[in-house]
């Protein structure tokens, strides 16, 4: 019988970059969004293994077999003075649904924010994902009713980046954010 005391939570290694890509494309279809992910193992390989790392990953093990994942990285909040964890993404196999392994990769997640000394964690969910709302709600969270999420890709983003002074492009010049 499969209980989640044989779960295992593990930091993702450079190996496992094909199997993160695919629980992605996973992620994908169940969010029917499929069309939208580009990434290739090298972005994921850059992302995740590049010095600093610009996210992290951990995946849920039973034995051999991958059963999910979580994508997260830290933000910071000016109000509380301190950094946080964002939660990109965290996908359980629907064959391994309800049966505490999300719930588990949270509880890992909120005791890393903890030993990092976090003020928060936060994440945003698709309104119609009425099981991960459950979820969260019974673990404490709470949705943000008065912030709605923003966000710029693309064209969008190229444009509104042309406009910037000329003095911002070096602000990523050996900063922390400086593309290699």
């Amino acid at each position: 019988m499969v209980t989640e005391m044989n779960l295992r939570i593990e930091k993702v290694r450079e190996t496992d970059i094909g199997l993160v890509l695919s629980l992605i494309k996973d992620l994908a279809a169940y969010e029917k969004m499929s069309d939208a992910v580009v990434a290739t193992e090298e972005d994921l390989r850059h992302a995740l293994f590049s010095d600093p790392p610009r996210v992290e990953a951990l995946i849920a093990w039973l034995g051999r077999e991958a059963v999910g994942f979580t994508l997260f990285f830290s933000n910071f909040s000016t109000f509380l003075g301190r950094p946080g964890l964002y939660l990109e993404d965290l996908y359980i196999k629907p064959q391994w649904r309800h049966q505490g392994f999300g719930r588990r990769m949270l509880a890992a997640l909120a005791q890393l924010a903890v030993d990092r000394k976090y003020g928060r964690m936060e994440w945003s969910v698709l309104d119609w994902n009425e099981l991960a709302i459950k979820s969260y709600r019974e673990v404490g969270a709470s949705p943000l009713k008065e912030w709605t999420t923003w966000r710029i890709v693309g064209s969008s983003l190229e444009h509104l980046a042309a406009s910037a002074p000329s003095t911002s492009s070096k602000l990523a010049m050996g900063g922390a954010d400086e593309q290699t």
